[in-house]
């Protein structure tokens, strides 16, 4: 096992830590960064969203920033403003919270369309534009956005559209009775993040993203994850299909669960690991019910496609 595979595993052990009893959650969002995507943690207030992105951020010896979106929020309050210095005469750009390695944007739904917005393009393009200068963002760059579902009062849902822009979206859910005991006789979950070391460098997550790049895929692999495609694209219980960025998402998103699970080729267990994450919030079910979202949707997608 080389150097960077080592300080990966470590790396989740020090996570589990903190975020007890959700391993499955914590390799999601480990292998949702290692394939270079954006994580969208969807659940209801206090199940750990925010301390899972500042874990991450601390284990992964990332520069951290947390944006908290509200409704009176302006793009210029993500990105930074140019300002006038009259002593040079000229205009200084002074950078927003979005120049961090890692960005939580925390409840990103309770933002207008136009604040969010601003920050979605920055997750696509990687720079920030401000009157006509770009801006590249540090490298490597992530956002984990946490959203309350949309029956809250006060929220503006991302559109589809731009919940595509996520690799994947997530819930923690509720503790099991054990990890909840553990975090009532334990101390302070913020306390410990603040003595925790990091276990990777930005250089090594970098390294990592390579070898991820580099898993191999067969033909009867590809042929597994058309055959997903396809079936979202011609069965009546979708709205739409996957599109071809989906596909390419869950390739990505596979290769970097093969990775963490020590394997250099992609296996369909892969693939059926991080479908759910993956898909869930890019499908829509023809009967309308809430069962009939993400999740449910996912399971029911991998009962129909047969392993070819």
């Amino acid at each position: 096992m080389n150097h960077s595979a080592q300080s990966l595993q470590t790396a989740i052990q020090q996570i589990e830590q903190i975020i007890l009893g959700k391993s499955h959650q914590i390799r999601l969002a480990l292998a949702c960064l290692l394939a270079r995507g954006h994580l969208l943690i969807e659940d209801l207030p206090g199940v750990g969203k925010t301390t899972l992105a500042h874990v991450l951020a601390r284990t992964l010896g990332l520069q951290f920033a947390r944006i908290q979106f509200t409704s009176d929020m302006l793009p210029a309050d993500i990105l930074g403003v140019s300002v006038y210095h009259r002593d040079s005469s000229e205009f200084r750009f002074h950078p927003g919270p979005v120049f961090a390695q890692m960005i939580l944007a925390d409840e990103v739904n309770r933002a207008t369309p136009k604040a969010q917005s601003a920050l979605l393009e920055a997750m696509e393009e990687h720079q920030v534009t401000i009157e006509g200068t770009t801006h590249l963002l540090p490298a490597p760059f992530f956002v984990i956005a946490t959203q309350n579902p949309s029956f809250q009062i006060g929220t503006f849902p991302l559109p589809e559209s731009q919940l595509d822009r996520f690799l994947m979206r997530i819930q923690l859910g509720y503790p099991d009775a054990s990890a909840e005991r553990g975090l009532l006789e334990g101390r302070d979950r913020r306390e410990i993040i603040a003595t925790l070391a990091p276990q990777l460098t930005p250089a090594d997550l970098q390294t990592l993203q390579q070898q991820v790049a580099k898993i191999h895929v067969s033909p009867a692999l590809l042929d597994y994850l058309q055959a997903i495609l396809r079936h979202t694209r011609e069965s009546a219980q979708y709205v739409h299909g996957l599109s071809p960025r989906a596909g390419i998402a869950m390739l990505a998103a596979s290769r970097a669960w093969a990775l963490l699970q020590g394997r250099s080729a992609v296996l369909p267990e892969d693939v059926q690991a991080v479908l759910p994450g993956v898909v869930g919030h890019r499908l829509q079910g023809t009967r309308d019910n809430s069962l009939t979202r993400g999740d449910k949707l996912a399971m029911e997608l991998i009962e129909a496609v047969k392993i070819p």
